[in-house]
């Protein structure tokens, strides 16, 4: 049987060419679809007659009410009456379709036979995907801003791969340069302190770091090397202890966040390997630069930015934006088509100069998408948390991670869309209450878990071949989860689409919510084996559901809570 959406998409089509004379392409009409955001609206919504009607300047109402026309009459034909009850048209020329029981009822028919693969939508071309994201600076531990960028890039890695494309996930580490220079004279203004009994409270010089993290580290390297005065012929050992060990401590915090990239790339590498050099040389044969007051300009106004930006300064050195130039070009000459850069608030004005860089080495910039995470606001019940990584007063994602756990934490990271404000409560994440999402979708997962338990203690089996049972699926909050189900594809899609993992979350809570609800008004295991047979079938496809896309959130699904 031919999946709904296809249907709906042949029919439209079908009715449209009789009230156009020539219908539009199918691929606009299948795109036109959406999920109305009231259930009194229908199952799924086409606004594709308000665009037809402002082309052909004719009012959308009476072109939807005469589209909807031609939609009844075919709906008299038995296998469409099956599964679309009825049409209507709403607001300036929404076209509304209502789908039968039956037609709900088959989605859990579907999430048997695709099994992991329910909701895996048909995207038109897969894509070689790389994906950077994190990426802080080697200077101190993670803080929860970068806690946000790991979850959303992470999860976003994950959804893209369910739908089919290749993913690369990558962090740009930035080994090198002043900030690590500040990083090691911080680290050697600590152990030359404790060396030599200074007060290691006495004032720092206002450009170093700040924070224990750095007194430990002196400790550490104090007892690997026992450094005497002078101190300067340690000097290459405070940079590359201070960064090594920073980096390492990174790794095993993205790690036990359930977060870990196929590869590290080095900036101190990329440095050496002359591909910045080469990639400045290419920009000069195409001819997208030029010498002024001694410097090497880019000619990036030509390409959408809105002013030029410097490559080459006047005493020779690169500006930051030189090796992120090569560093880009390097990533399509690696073979990926699709650059994801998931940065912090910060980086707004990086946008338009990237994409003009690249443009001029004759790159598509719309195969360059860059995401700007914004920052997060921690609380501890009503007060908020200053985060400073120079003042020393931050919460790291560590802590965070002993306090709500990974599970929380990457949810709750993810409760609002990635260029939005977030307030994390470290109250609720901790809670294990239905005030507490995470914990709300897991318990629902949970449940009926103990539900599958109490069948099979009755010697009880879902028989899949037999649907018949389906039809006892018809009240209100039995329609409601399997319209919930149905739409799970959807949610993927539009999620992908937009490269917005958070559009899962209010479907799960929703999901969630709408199961504990029904458990609180019906019994699951009944004295009627055709009702129980059915209720299973919705249970296990919820369950289901649930697992999935927690799954593409990086969070658990316990069987037990």
């Amino acid at each position: 049987m031919k999946p709904i959406r296809e249907v709906l998409t042949e029919l439209l089509l079908g009715a449209l060419a009789k009230t156009l004379g020539e219908p539009p392409p199918s691929a606009d009409i299948h795109d036109s679809f959406e999920i109305p955001k009231e259930e009194k609206f229908g199952d799924i919504s086409s606004h594709l007659v308000l665009k037809l009607a402002k082309d052909r300047r004719r009012p959308p109402r009476a072109l939807a009410d005469e589209v909807q026309k031609h939609l009844e009459s075919s709906l008299a034909s038995p296998d469409l009456g099956a599964r679309i009850s009825k049409v209507s048209v709403e607001g300036p020329g929404f076209l509304n379709f209502y789908y039968s029981q039956g037609e709900l009822s088959r989605v859990l028919l579907e999430i048997h036979k695709a099994g992991d693969d329910f909701g895996r939508p048909k995207v038109s071309k897969k894509k070689n995907v790389l994906l950077e994201y994190v990426s802080a600076n080697p200077t101190g531990p993670l803080t929860v801003a970068h806690g946000r960028q790991a979850a959303l890039g992470d999860s976003l890695a994950n959804l893209l791969k369910f739908c089919g494309h290749r993913v690369h996930r990558e962090y740009y580490n930035n080994d090198e340069g002043v900030q690590i220079n500040t990083l090691a004279a911080s680290l050697r203004l600590r152990v030359e302190r404790l060396v030599t009994k200074t007060d290691l409270d006495a004032e720092l010089p206002e450009t170093y770091y700040r924070g224990e993290y750095l007194v430990a580290l002196a400790k550490e390297f104090i007892e690997k090397y026992h450094p005497t005065s002078p101190f300067d012929k340690y000097q290459d050992k405070f940079h590359t202890f201070a960064r090594d060990r920073i980096m390492e401590g990174i790794k095993k915090d993205l790690h036990d966040f359930g977060v870990d990239f196929d590869n590290y790339y080095s900036q101190e590498a990329l440095g050496v390997s002359g591909k910045v050099e080469r990639t400045l040389e290419l920009l000069k044969s195409k001819g997208v630069v030029y010498e002024k007051e001694g410097a090497t300009w880019l000619r990036s106004t030509d390409h959408g930015d809105d002013k030029d930006r410097v490559l080459v300064k006047s005493d020779g050195h690169y500006t930051y934006l030189t090796p992120d130039i090569a560093y880009h070009q390097e990533k399509f000459e690696r073979g990926f088509d699709t650059l994801i850069d998931l940065l912090g608030p910060d980086h707004h004005g990086y946008i338009a100069r990237l994409k003009a860089s690249q443009t001029a080495l004759g790159h598509d910039p719309a195969s360059i998408h860059v995401l700007i995470a914004q920052l997060v606001t921690l609380y501890e019940g009503q007060k908020a948390l200053r985060m400073s990584t120079r003042a020393g007063e931050f919460v790291t994602l560590r802590e965070v991670l002993d306090e709500v756990g990974k599970d929380a934490g990457r949810f709750f990271f993810l409760m609002r869309k990635f260029d939005a404000h977030l307030d994390f409560d470290l109250s609720l994440a901790k809670s294990q209450t239905s005030e507490n999402p995470v914990f709300y979708i897991q318990y629902a997962h949970a449940r009926i878990e103990s539900v599958k338990g109490l069948f099979r203690e009755k010697g009880l089996k879902i028989a899949w071949e037999d649907g018949s049972c389906l039809s006892h699926l018809a009240r209100p909050l039995e329609l409601r989860l399997l319209r919930l189900l149905g739409q799970y594809e959807a949610t993927v899609f539009a999620a992908e689409k937009t490269l917005e993992p958070y559009r899962l979350v209010p479907y799960l809570m929703d999901l969630a919510g709408s199961f504990h609800r029904f458990y609180a008004e019906n019994r699951v295991v009944t004295e009627d084996a055709a009702l129980t047979q059915a209720r299973m079938r919705l249970a296990v496809g919820v369950q289901q559901v649930l697992r999935s896309g927690l799954g593409l959130l990086g969070v658990s699904a316990p069987l037990k809570m």
